[in-house]
């Protein structure tokens, strides 16, 4: 303990009157220090010692105060992150409802060339993730990093509306798909900054419920522009479904900035009380700072954490076949159009699987964080979506098609975002792993939608067998894989039962492994485990 205090002596504090990291004092060298969140620490304490600002109140008091701080977040956050990722979903997949409207027909797109369209995004949507994520929790200001981003992928979105061939088309897609990556893995890991946990799993639901509101409305929009704007100004409907969604994008992008406070510690939004509060219930919530460690703070280090825990690559598969599921959503609008009906009424009928799919996965969310409890939460989605895969590729009977694509988009988005939440209760520290965590698997589930896009040829439909039959194995191994990584955190969790009961027992070398000193937070680290919070009661959420 003695080496970790006075390492944590060398780590430059904030000074006592400072309000925001814009304040603090140079470092010793006379280096002004930049509003990094990685570069922050404070007193190395034990995280159950109240903050300076809270030793006052009692422990009703602090959780009265801690339901009021909840409250102002929540309301601060999730109506404007839900706001961006509605257009961020909306810019991205209004493809298929062009296609619907004749950007197919007018461009002379063949389906192979749809389909290129549709998977380039994907892959600059891969290459930019994880960078974006490290430069993210680098530069500390997503208020800054997000308002610009969306800017980009705005003006990226109206301008597509302009292309006149297929090659025009392609690279419009591919430069939306690498500037967009940098919101959704970029707003897990902001969330995850922010609640706890146990808190992450509604909150992302929440985050989600953006892109399925978008998905319920798109149809409508898409519907409300091919009726009344195609020839309007010379341009057809399908244009101004681009132009229009694009320059919306624009304008909200200019009040992110206002809005969206920045990290807990680089934030001027709370109040000194408050901002000591947020910062001390996600110490408390794994057992230790999210910036403890010299080590730990590097980016190197953390991508090292994250590519050697084998849960990383267990979950990078479970989200994965959830994705490749969930591919389907690409070309939603189109399988829907195979039961016969006009453009007009297929767009519409998009509506309700969407709104259904939000309510589930509002509801799926809230039960998992009220429970704590993720695998069920999980699979028994998983397992609807594989029944109604096999309908859809079964049987033309019209109703009973469209009743499988009601509860498709609901069961595999069900699952999926209590998927997206077990990331960051899995690989909760260091914050570098966390957040390369996060955005690789973001990135690498997002590659099945490049292949994926390729299985709904036309000379395949009405049924789109091969499609449902990949999607209904993807659903398969999902809950396969969720089955695996629950079986290694319940092996982890035992082996932290046993730690602590030796600890208390008063053996001298299993307390010693336990106080979380010197290399023994690096090896584990590399074993999986939180570091020092093994000291503190963490456990993994199952």
């Amino acid at each position: 303990m003695q080496e970790i205090s006075k390492k944590s002596d060398e780590i430059p504090r904030l000074s006592r009157d400072a309000r925001h990291i814009g304040e603090e004092p140079s470092s010793p060298g006379g280096t002004t220090l930049r509003p990094t969140m990685s570069r922050i620490s404070s007193n190395k304490r034990d995280v159950n010692e109240k903050p300076p600002l809270l030793k006052h109140l009692s422990d009703e008091e602090i959780e009265m105060l801690e339901v009021k701080l909840k409250r102002k977040i929540d309301l601060r956050l999730l109506p404007m992150i839900i706001l961006v990722y509605i257009m961020n979903y909306l810019d991205r997949n209004n493809i298929p409802a062009a296609q619907v409207a004749g950007m197919g027909a007018e461009l002379g797109l063949s389906t192979t060339q749809y389909n290129t369209a549709v998977s380039i995004l994907f892959v600059g949507y891969i290459l930019m993730q994880v960078p974006s994520n490290l430069f993210l929790d680098k530069i500390g200001r997503p208020s800054i990093y997000f308002t610009i981003v969306m800017m980009i992928w705005g003006t990226i979105s109206a301008s597509t509306g302009a292309v006149h061939s297929f090659a025009g088309l392609i690279c419009a897609r591919f430069f939306l798909g690498f500037i967009e990556a940098s919101f959704f893995p970029g707003c897990l890991f902001y969330l995850s900054s922010w609640y706890t946990k146990k808190e992450l799993s509604l909150r992302t639901a929440i985050l989600y419920s953006g892109s399925l509101i978008s998905g319920a409305f798109s149809g409508l929009i898409a519907a409300g522009i091919t009726s009344g704007l195609n020839g309007k100004a010379g341009l057809s409907a399908w244009r101004w479904l681009f132009i229009l969604e694009g320059s919306i994008t624009v304008f909200i992008a200019f009040f992110i900035w206002i809005v969206i406070p920045d990290f807990p510690k680089t934030t001027k939004w709370l109040t000194e009380e408050e901002r000591q509060l947020a910062c001390w219930r996600l110490e408390r919530d794994v057992g230790e700072e999210d910036w403890s460690g010299s080590e730990a703070q590097k980016v190197m280090h953390g991508l090292k954490l994250a590519f050697t825990d084998i849960k990383m690559y267990v979950l990078m598969a479970l989200v994965t076949c959830i994705v490749a599921s969930g591919s389907i959503t690409n070309f939603f609008p189109i399988v829907v159009g195979t039961l016969g009906y006009g453009k007009i009424q297929t767009l519409l009928l998009t509506t309700p699987p969407y709104v259904l799919a939000t309510i589930v996965v509002l509801s799926n969310a809230w039960h998992a964080d009220r429970s704590a409890e993720r695998y069920l939460h999980i699979i028994i989605p998983l397992s609807i979506s594989v029944v109604t895969f096999i309908i859809a590729a079964s049987t033309l009977n019209t109703a009973a098609r469209y009743v499988a694509m009601m509860f498709m988009p609901a069961s595999v988005y069900g699952g999926y975002v209590c998927a997206l939440s077990w990331i960051s209760s899995t690989l909760p520290r260091p914050v570098t792993k966390r957040a390369a965590a996060l955005a690789a698997i973001n990135a690498i589930s997002n590659a099945s939608s490049i292949w994926t896009a390729y299985m709904y040829t036309k000379g395949s439909a009405p049924r789109y067998a091969i499609a449902m039959g990949v999607n209904c194995g993807t659903s398969f191994l999902a809950v396969i894989f969720a089955t695996v990584l629950r079986t290694i955190l319940v092996r982890l969790n035992k082996k932290l039962d046993r730690e602590e009961e030796h600890a208390g027992t008063g053996d001298g070398q299993s307390a010693t492994a336990l106080n979380g000193s010197g290399a023994n937070v690096e090896s584990r680290e590399e074993q999986g485990l939180p570091g020092a919070a093994v000291t503190k009661g963490f456990r993994f959420l199952i």
